[in-house]
């Protein structure tokens, strides 16, 4: 396992749809390096276009800053139920440095294919929810810019480009 370089905004790579996954087993090293990275970067939550894969791949591990690791990987995630209403503060690995409120559903029923191939359904939430729709934002070509209004984005926006120059 490695650790990857992680595709920063605005890599037009961050605003793409990702294809499905079509097989299973040929994931297991891109998870594995995926795990590396995110622990490393330290985050709480990657997913595939990040390092630079267009595939419907996240993985999470909601807990391990508090000290008991509770790592999850996804293939071809869908969000198949939410509950809810939870506004967050909330960062991301590819826009480093800004964080921004969001909106999101405060419980969610997550369903997705495992490493070893099976179907999985998990109820997910406080935190581990907002992870996970964070994560599956990235797999629809979303970032946390796009649940700003307007005037919202464009200052965050700038706060983070004066960052990077």
């Amino acid at each position: 396992m490695s650790v990857r370089p992680i595709v920063l905004w605005p890599d037009p790579r961050l605003s793409e749809i990702c294809a499905p996954v079509d097989d299973v087993a040929a994931a297991e090293v891109l998870i594995g390096d995926m795990f590396e990275t995110m622990y490393a970067a330290p985050g709480r939550g990657l997913a595939a276009p990040q390092v630079g894969v267009m595939q419907r791949i996240f993985v999470m591990d909601a807990t391990w800053k508090e000290g008991e690791m509770s790592p999850l990987a996804c293939i071809n995630p869908e969000i198949v139920a939410l509950g809810g209403s939870s506004a967050n503060e909330e960062a991301c690995l590819s826009i480093p440095g800004v964080s921004a409120e969001v909106v999101r559903a405060a419980e969610i029923r997550l369903s997705y294919t495992d490493i070893s191939g099976a179907p999985k359904v998990v109820e997910l939430g406080g935190f581990a929810a907002i992870c996970a729709q964070h994560e599956m934002d990235h797999l629809n070509g979303r970032v946390i810019f796009d649940h700003l209004n307007p005037e919202d984005r464009a200052a965050l926006h700038a706060r983070y480009e004066g960052m990077m120059t």
